[in-house]
C-alpha cells in the first residue's frame, strides 16, 4: 500500500456549514426564542412560569448566537491535527484511536465520531463539532460529502499508522 504523503501544515480537507442549514437552524432558534419571550411578556401566566419562559427564551437566544458564531468557522484537517479556522485544536491526528460513521453511532448529523486515546477538555461548537471526554463528534450543519471525504482521509491515516506499528 502506498503511504500518504502530505506536507507538514498542509490543509488536506475542510468542512464548513452549509448556508441553507445555517439559515434554517439559527433562524429556527431565533423564532423559537422570540415566540417564547413574546408569550412570557404579552400573556404572562403565573410569575414562576413567566420567569421560566423568559429564561428559556434568553437561553435559546444565547444558543442561537453561539451556533451562528460556530457555524461561521471552518474545520481544517492537516497531517498533525484537526482544528477550526480560529486555531482551536479539536483533536491531534496522533491521538485518534478510531473513527465511527455508522448509522447507530452517537454522532452528529452528516458527520462522524472520533475516539481519542486521551481525554480532552469539554468543548461545544453547535452545528460544527463537540468534544466530551475522549469522544469528538464532527458534523451537524455540515454537508455530508465534505464530512465523508474528511472521514475517509482520517480512516486512511489511522490505517497507515496501524500498519507502520506492525
Amino acid at each position: 500500500m502506498q503511504g500518504l504523503d502530505f506536507k507538514e501544515g498542509e490543509v488536506i480537507a475542510t468542512i464548513n456549514a452549509s448556508p441553507g442549514r445555517r439559515i434554517l437552524g439559527v433562524g429556527s432558534l431565533w423564532i423559537l426564542s422570540l415566540m417564547v419571550i413574546y408569550v412570557g411578556i404579552v400573556r404572562p401566566p403565573e410569575i414562576g412560569w413567566q420567569i421560566f419562559l423568559l429564561a428559556l427564551g434568553g437561553g435559546s437566544l444565547w444558543i442561537a448566537e453561539k451556533m451562528r458564531r460556530a457555524t461561521a468557522l471552518t474545520l481544517e484537517l492537516t497531517p498533525e491535527e484537526l482544528r477550526d479556522s480560529s486555531g482551536q485544536v479539536v483533536a491531534r491526528t496522533a491521538d485518534i484511536a478510531s473513527l465511527d460513521r455508522g448509522m447507530f453511532a452517537f454522532k452528529p448529523s452528516n458527520g462522524f465520531l472520533l475516539r481519542l486515546t486521551h481525554s480532552g477538555e469539554r468543548a461545544w461548537r453547535p452545528g460544527l463539532w463537540w468534544r466530551l471526554g475522549n469522544r469528538v463528534g464532527v458534523g451537524g450543519m455540515t454537508p455530508g460529502h465534505q464530512a465523508k471525504f474528511m472521514a475517509e482521509i482520517l480512516s486512511a491515516m489511522i490505517a497507515e499508522r496501524s500498519s507502520d506499528r506492525s
